[in-house]
């Protein structure tokens, strides 16, 4: 296919992860230039990566990247009961293992990696880099899962009890939430889109899955000090999936030294596909120009240390 003048290169395969669970994953690029830098999506709940994520990958191909997605297990066509999830940890030791063995091929050694997640993805980009800390060279957040918003979040005694059950009929549909596709994609069509595709999860949410979300936002919550990559946080100032007010929070007690955030007025939870079109400009154009400044800073530094290495070896030979 055709992304204005750089034709993108799509490809998808199976992979057997380190647990023996059968993921699919996908990777987009330019056909017949060399990428400018390494881009891994991570998708949020309920989604998938090769059909909601491929407008946001069309848009960072265009600008030069390289993106690579992923289904979690539970999710899309990877393996396991759709909208499970049995384990977090698990789920980003996948992700983990998948990104870093692309990182470290030859071609793309020297390239910048840049994590990128939305939601649930957002909060698999915090426990990426908390996994490994020096590896990564930047993240975006979009609307990050930090913390579950109230609008969506059962009652504290209904919490309990549903955590309790989950150890006994951990699959079952029995979470309280309110239709979580209607009030996360704006775009009318884009819901219709979401609610069509056979692969991505539609019901309540599992108990089991619940309480592993539930208590993996509970963990960051409590540990945004500890994010120190750079990073960009957009959200919608009319999230009511997850809270903005964390995102800030995040911002604001992040010991990173190289921190941005964007707060969108107007906008819903999900920025990187479910809003209008207009929004959609808007969104990853912030995204597009954040990692170009981090790729002109890394170049930066390497013309740096290269002239410094010059201006040693000379003052050697004196």
């Amino acid at each position: 296919m055709e992304t204005g003048k750089i034709n993108v290169k799509y490809e998808e395969e199976f992979i057997v992860s380190r647990r023996g669970v059968k993921l699919f994953s996908c990777r987009w690029a330019p056909s017949d230039t060399e990428a400018k830098a390494l881009i891994f999506l991570c998708h949020g709940y309920g989604m998938e990566c090769s059909i909601s994520m491929r407008g946001c990958a069309a848009r960072l191909v265009k600008a030069g990247y390289e993106v690579h997605g992923i289904d979690c297990q539970g999710h899309g066509k990877s393996s396991g009961l759709l909208g499970l999830i049995t384990s977090f940890n698990d789920l980003v030791d996948d992700l983990s293992d998948h990104f870093t063995n692309v990182s470290e091929r030859k071609e793309n050694m020297n390239k910048l990696r840049i994590l990128m997640g939305e939601s649930m993805g957002g909060a698999m980009v915090l426990r990426l880099h908390r996994k490994m800390p020096a590896f990564w060279d930047g993240a975006v957040l979009v609307a990050p899962m930090c913390k579950i918003s109230d609008n969506i979040k059962p009652s504290p005694v209904v919490i309990t009890i549903l955590t309790a059950l989950a150890r006994f009929i951990p699959t079952w549909k029995l979470t309280p939430t309110p239709d979580i596709i209607h009030i996360a994609f704006r775009d009318p069509q884009v819901r219709q889109e979401v609610r069509s595709n056979p692969y991505t999860y539609k019901g309540r949410p599992r108990l089991q899955t619940s309480y592993q979300l539930y208590s993996a936002s509970m963990d960051l919550e409590q540990r945004l000090q500890e994010v120190s990559l750079p990073f960009i946080v957009l959200h919608g100032d009319e999230d009511k999936v997850t809270d903005p007010s964390v995102s800030k929070t995040l911002h604001e007690t992040a010991r990173a030294a190289d921190k941005t955030i964007k707060l969108c007025p107007g906008m819903w939870h999900s920025l990187s596909y479910g809003e209008l079109p207009e929004n959609l400009d808007i969104v990853h154009s912030d995204i597009i120009n954040w990692v170009d400044q981090r790729l002109s800073l890394r170049l930066e530094e390497q013309l740096k240390s290269a002239n410094d290495q010059n201006v040693f070896q000379s003052e050697s030979a004196k």
